[in-house]
């Protein structure tokens, strides 16, 4: 063998024994090093979760009758992974199932498809877990049904049911309250992603309402009890078991036979509005504590039945709860509905006029119309009403000396060509009053309504330059009229200025401005109580199970409105001249408490889908007792009608629910607070002694 045949087989000899260190290392690494690491790792796999939910804690009123809770149910969740093992993926399967709940198999199938499996326009109701998660289809079987399921695997496999705590909303004084409680549902992938808590899949979490805005409360923490399978998954041992901890109970502001009072005088007014020929398609009413930004009531119409959600969703439901022919059940108006304010906005309109130097205490002419340019603005009434002092023309609300004073106000600012640093005192104002953001309410999802000052103006311009600029080609046919061809020419070369139009409208709360009911209920508490902006809160406290307090919410003060104490005088006497002798007058006048308020209708451009042009929105903001004021009323209804022959009656009826007022009677006995004001110390919940109907 030569020299270089003895080198190679050297190298050969030392690669292999190198791989065979090497080997022999690893294993020592495995069996011996990792060892311990490895064997928990096989436990885990042979291991398996038995979860048992927490009760969820209690949502009470302020006298602590409970508004949601939790009550045993049956559930049925349906495998998709082994419906995916089936012919024709377990649809025979499915429709047993569904002959056996007595609902559709178009539902059904609904429910347990995931979301991404449909087309967009057939979603609703579907699921929005993952594939491998047991998919609850219902939380209502009966004992008979559950166990005609367990008893025959064979004809429902794939199919299980288990008892479950699931939530109620028993409406015991006749309360909806369905925009403020909110839902719970399923845990999904999204609620996982956006949580830092470990979550099951058979928990459930709060969706909308306080029951997502303090879910971390009323949650609790379910118990897993850890046991140990073979691979034919019978139970060899148990290794962990933790008991589940209730959630805590949170007690709220409101009051449940208030809120029944409000959401039937809300629905009322709608009624009564239809019925004087207006379309009225949706409303909200707010009562709210002056002193301390307290929620004590809070409607939206239309409505829905909070307990469908654990019932499980129709595909009819699930379509009419976001339908715009049912009027959007699920939108709740008093928090995420924007209106134009109208003349209820005429109080900010006082308050930048004196800061303006107007004399509030002067008289001003109140002509049916005024010109401005080649454009016509007129008073709601076609009469002339001459000159009149400010306070009476807040009484009678006339537009015309707000239309001057605005026009004017725009003048001095610069006009067409503003001054470097204008004094807008209408915008800033209003700014100072909240309009234009949240007032940071304690639910999800509140909008900002719009404040259209300059820096809107300019925004809004940038969005929408390239079709202003393009208007022939992107606008639909039948909004290409002479006249918003001529706007849209003009928007596209100097959309971004404040023009005479907006400041005229602007002064009485019309063009482009939006507000909130609630941002209106907040300013009118303000100017109630002396000038301080609450936040409304609805959530009183968290209450352990045992009766701790483990958290109180104190009222929040979110600013000061921008008034001095003779304008803060000046408003008071005009708001109770509206109710005595102005617009409201009909509805107030011989009432036995004094109410002070401003009625409001609001122009509403376009038209209906039936295509008859839209109706005004009616408002009455008010408070009351006038004299010693203890809480702010305020009801919205869009399309409407008149203020005050709308939204002032459902104001009234509310304030009869309040007051205990029966037709010019106070009886304070039958007032939803005899002393006068809402209970200051938390209420004891007892939820064992409650006998809650099963809806």
């Amino acid at each position: 063998m030569s020299q270089r045949s003895r080198l190679n087989l050297i190298v050969v000899q030392v690669l292999v024994l190198s791989l065979l260190l090497a080997m022999l290392g690893r294993l020592f690494y495995l069996q011996v090093a990792s060892g311990l690491k490895y064997q928990n790792a096989a436990i885990s796999i042979q291991s398996r979760d038995i979860v048992t939910p927490a009760v969820r804690g209690a949502i009470v009123d302020d006298t602590g009758s409970p508004l949601a809770m939790d009550r045993p149910g049956m559930v049925i969740t349906v495998d998709r992974s082994a419906l995916g093992k089936m012919p024709a993926l377990g649809k025979a399967v499915l429709i047993r199932v569904a002959k056996l709940l007595g609902i559709k198999y178009r539902d059904l199938y609904t429910r347990t498809r995931l979301c991404g499996e449909l087309p967009l326009g057939k979603r609703t109701g579907c699921w929005n877990g993952t594939l491998y998660q047991p998919v609850p289809v219902t939380k209502e079987a009966t004992v008979a049904q559950a166990l005609k399921i367990l008893e025959n695997p064979d004809v429902y496999p794939g199919i299980s049911a288990a008892p479950v705590p699931i939530r109620s909303y028993p409406s015991l004084a006749g309360e909806n309250a369905a925009h403020i409680l909110g839902y719970v549902g399923s845990v999904t992938a999204q609620d996982v992603a956006n949580s830092n808590k470990q979550y099951f899949q058979s928990q459930v979490v709060g969706k909308t309402g306080l029951e997502y805005q303090y879910d971390q409360y009323l949650q609790g923490t379910p118990g897993v009890k850890t046991v140990i399978v073979d691979r034919t998954e019978n139970v060899t041992s148990t290794a962990t078991v933790t008991n589940p901890i209730p959630g805590n109970n949170l007690v709220t502001n409101i009051n449940a036979k208030l809120q029944a009072a409000t959401e039937a005088a809300l629905a009322s007014s709608v009624l009564s509005a239809r019925a004087q020929g207006n379309a009225a398609d949706s409303g909200a009413a707010i009562v709210m504590d002056i002193h301390t930004g307290r929620v004590l009531a809070m409607a939206s119409y239309p409505t829905y039945d909070p307990n469908i959600w654990q019932k499980g969703l129709t595909t009819a439901q699930a379509t009419a709860l976001f339908s715009a022919t049912d009027g959007v059940p699920a939108f709740s108006r008093a928090i995420d509905g924007t209106y134009a304010p109208a003349s209820a906005f005429k109080v900010l309109s006082v308050t930048a006029a004196s800061h303006a130097g107007y004399n509030l205490n002067a008289s001003y002419s109140c002509p049916y119309s005024i010109k401005f340019g080649n454009q016509t603005f007129h008073n709601d009434d076609t009469n002339a009403q001459g000159t009149m002092p400010l306070q009476t023309a807040i009484a009678v609300s006339c537009d015309t000396i707000w239309y001057q004073i605005g026009y004017d106000q725009w003048v001095k600012d610069g006009g067409l060509t503003p001054k470097k640093n204008p004094n807008d005192y209408f915008f800033k104002n209003a700014a100072l009053f909240g309009v234009g953001k949240p007032t940071g309410i304690d639910l999800p999802s509140e909008a900002s309504g719009r404040l259209p000052d300059r820096t809107w103006k300019l925004a809004y311009y940038k969005a929408n330059k390239n079709f202003y600029c393009n208007y022939a080609t992107r606008a639909r046919p039948s909004d290409l009229t002479p006249f918003l061809i001529a706007i849209a020419k003009e928007d596209c070369t100097d959309g971004y200025i404040v023009r005479a139009g907006d400041a005229i409208n602007f002064a009485i709360g019309q063009g482009d401005v939006l507000m909130t009911p609630i941002q209106m209920t907040d300013i009118y508490a303000a100017i109630a109580n002396g000038g301080t902006l609450y936040r409304p809160e609805i959530a009183r406290a968290v209450v352990k199970p045992d009766g701790t307090v483990l958290q109180e919410f104190r009222p929040h003060v979110n600013g000061k409105i921008p008034t001095s104490s003779s304008t803060l005088n000046f408003l008071h006497a005009a708001l109770r001249q509206v109710a005595a002798s102005g617009t409201a007058a009909a509805v107030f006048s011989n009432y036995p408490v004094q109410v002070s308020g401003k009625t409001g209708t609001g122009q509403v451009q376009g038209r209906n889908a039936n295509g008859t042009a839209k109706d005004p929105t009616s408002w009455f903001a008010s408070y009351a007792p006038s004299n010693k004021p203890e809480y702010a009323v305020v009801m919205m209804v869009s399309q409407g009608g008149y203020g005050a022959s709308t939204s002032a009656v459902g104001v009234k009826e509310i304030y009869n629910a309040l007051f205990g007022v029966t037709g010019n009677t106070v009886d304070p006995k039958t007032a939803i607070f005899p002393t006068g004001a809402p209970p200051a110390a938390l209420p004891t919940i007892d939820l064992k002694s409650t006998k809650v109907r099963t809806p």
